[in-house]
């Protein structure tokens, strides 16, 4: 999910300057394509969730593949897309004065990836999906603890919305007592719902630091986090003895399927972000929950607990608001839309 969220908030950050031109000159070139198909930027954010989200099937399926190996697949995939834009725009791969912040917002990104991948192996994967996906909703919450950020109204509302929404989700036995695990009897649900919980929290920090790092070009911070982040999940297999090649037929080609698709959602991604506002952009990615609950009745055969679709609706509302709120806030002041927003402008 935090490459997911490098993505956008650099290039809108790239869109309206930052001392270099190539967003700006492309966003230029595809105006006659946007004036045809006004929706294409949200419609690329829906697909982009559609293949981030066969990701996590493909984490689950792979049963004999410990997550840290699978990581390091899918950061081969953050780090092919950006190789290219990197050596093309000449920009200075590991700049002085940033190292130290950029080594540690890979180890962050990577620690939380990691631990998502651990969610999605023991949990229901639309449960685990909607935890991690709420990371948007805690970033107000760490930028008020490290930057000194605002914190509103709408920002405490998100947060209690999604907090009362893991709640429902994990379902916590000295609250609701003992249950029986949804459709899987090998899930440890305390484990998975701590990784993922977790997963949010690095999540969110992780964006934290990319606000301190946003006059980087977006490829400079995706390169490094590919690269850093495919030596430390080998590195973490390697001493966890996880490592192994992952067997001939269907394991290789869903791995190669995991990088393939990596790619392509960071592309779509990218694309959505210099075509359309961060906001509905973040407001279309919210298509990954659905894509999760579809996922897990069609692949795994597990039907959705009542707390679990109630979490969802929460979580999910508590997301949209965050999306609205942003959109509201990049719109002009004498923007009507800006005025039917009403509230959440202010």
């Amino acid at each position: 999910m935090s490459e997911l969220l490098e993505l956008q908030h650099l290039v809108a950050d790239l869109s309206v300057g930052s001392g270099d031109e190539t967003i700006p000159n492309l966003l230029e070139n595809k105006r006659p394509l946007i004036k045809r198909c006004p929706y294409l930027g949200l419609l690329l954010a829906t697909l982009s969730s559609l293949f981030f989200s066969l990701c996590s099937v493909i984490v689950k399926s792979l049963v004999n593949i410990d997550p840290m190996q699978l990581a390091m697949f899918r950061f081969i995939g953050v780090l092919l897309p950006t190789l290219p834009i990197v050596i093309y725009t000449e920009q200075p791969i590991f700049p002085e004065g940033k190292r130290i912040l950029l080594v540690l917002r890979s180890i962050v990104g990577t620690v939380g990836l990691m631990l998502s991948f651990y969610a999605f192996r023991n949990m229901p994967l639309a449960d685990a999906s909607v935890i991690v996906f709420s990371v948007p909703v805690f970033v107000a919450l760490f930028a008020r603890v490290f930057l000194k950020e605002p914190c509103g109204i709408w920002n405490t509302v998100s947060i209690v919305l999604t907090l009362v929404g893991v709640i429902l989700i994990t379902h916590p036995p000295f609250i609701f007592g003992e249950s029986e695990s949804v459709g899987n009897p090998n899930y440890n649900s305390l484990r998975g719902a701590i990784a993922a919980f977790v997963s949010t929290i690095f999540g969110a920090n992780a964006y934290v630091l990319l606000r301190v790092l946003k006059g980087l070009h977006f490829s400079v911070i995706m390169t490094n986090f590919g690269a850093i982040a495919i030596v430390q999940t080998l590195f973490y297999s390697f001493v966890f003895g996880v490592l192994c090649m992952p067997n001939c037929g269907t394991e290789r080609f869903l791995v190669v399927c995991l990088a393939i698709f990596s790619y392509l959602g960071q592309i779509l991604l990218t694309m959505s972000l210099q075509m359309e506002q961060a906001g509905p952009v973040a407001i279309a990615r919210s298509a990954d929950i659905v894509f999760a609950f579809l996922w897990q009745v069609m692949f795994f055969d597990e039907i959705p607990s009542k707390y679990s679709v109630c979490g969802a609706v929460l979580v999910l509302s508590s997301v949209l608001l965050v999306g609205l709120r942003k959109w509201a806030l990049a719109l002009p002041e004498d923007s009507q839309l800006r005025g039917k927003l009403g509230v959440l402008a202010q």
